[in-house]
């Protein structure tokens, strides 16, 4: 049985940048440190943050006055930004990068007076964090911003204004099943603006094109990721429908046995917000269970790297971090 390795899997730039940042105030103010909703969504990350002394919480009522508190890599509402100042909390932000470039876009179509359709996950963070960008003067009345999961949603909206509607979307998406709805809105609102580039990050695209690959060449796919990760879920969902049976598993106590009757070839990819140890820890269960090569497929290399927030470089160096 051979082991074929997607490239690129696991860890993206966001997902590296949140996690340091969590590790960093720890190692600057010690413990309790809150992180409000989970960092990333990988389970072994969060126990292991956990461990350490980060208290996650649905809400800012679960943070005392005056204490830290992170901003997870989804992102928040501009509420939740009020809310931490008017609290007085120090607040450090994991927002993704890429996820910060959809809340800009979606504050500046709310300057000017455009309705925003969102495409999206109904309550995943990153999407509620997004519809709360939109908060101006302008945005009055019937109308704001909208969220549509499919086709049949951009049938049902009820727009003002025909003529000054924009759509953005969360960046954790399949692009094939983005471009239908997309293709949807430009059918029925002609005028729509959209970005320039699609808002759905490069590594998602990535890890998705590396999974289309991989199915090609392999009889099951196993995908590393959490239950609640959005861009997991689109791996296996790709996988599936190019024909190949595929399971999410968070590490390798999920692998079943009978899964790998009759197989030859494994494919084995992870989400953006899985740690490379637990695919490490997969592949050694398979080795265990009859997988005698491992091999790597070719994939697209990624070098992109995102800073630290401002005040936690200020911060550490303060501290001598």
């Amino acid at each position: 049985m051979k082991i074929l390795l997607a490239n690129p899997r696991g860890f993206c730039a966001g997902v590296d940048r949140a996690i340091e940042i969590v590790e960093k105030v720890l190692d600057a103010f010690g413990a309790p440190i809150y992180v409000r909703h989970e960092v990333v969504h990988n389970r072994f990350v969060v126990e292991r943050l956990r461990e350490r002394g980060a208290v996650f919480v649905d809400d800012l009522a679960g943070v005392p006055d005056g204490q830290t508190v992170i901003f997870s890599a989804h992102g928040v509402s501009q509420a939740v930004r009020h809310e931490a100042e008017q609290r007085d909390l120090r607040v450090f932000d994991a927002t993704c990068p890429l996820v910060t470039k959809v809340h800009l876009e979606v504050a500046r179509h709310c300057r000017e007076g455009n309705e925003v359709i969102l495409i999206g996950h109904r309550g995943h963070p990153e999407v509620e964090g997004t519809m709360g960008q939109y908060r101006c003067e302008r945005a009055t009345g019937r109308g704001g911003i909208h969220l549509v999961e499919t086709v049949d949603d951009v049938s049902r909206l009820d727009v003002r204004d025909a003529a000054h509607v924009a759509f953005v979307t969360q960046t954790t998406l399949s692009m094939d099943d983005t471009v239908v709805i997309i293709d949807a809105l430009r059918a029925r609102f002609p005028d729509i603006v959209g970005p320039k580039r699609n808002d759905i990050c490069y590594a998602t695209q990535n890890r998705q094109d590396a999974v289309k690959d991989l199915a090609q060449k392999c009889d099951l796919v196993l995908v590393v990721g959490s239950p609640n990760s959005s861009n997991s879920n689109r791996l296996k969902e790709i996988a599936v429908k190019l024909g190949k049976p595929a399971h999410l598993i968070d590490g390798p106590e999920d692998i079943r046995a009978e899964w790998l009757s009759g197989v030859d070839t494994i494919g084995l990819t992870a989400g953006a917000s899985a740690p490379e140890v637990l695919v490490g820890q997969v592949v050694a269960r398979l080795k265990a269970w009859g997988g005698e090569r491992v091999a790597a497929n070719a994939g697209r290399p990624e070098r992109v790297t995102f800073g630290l927030p401002k005040n936690l470089v200020e911060a550490l160096s303060v501290s001598g971090q």
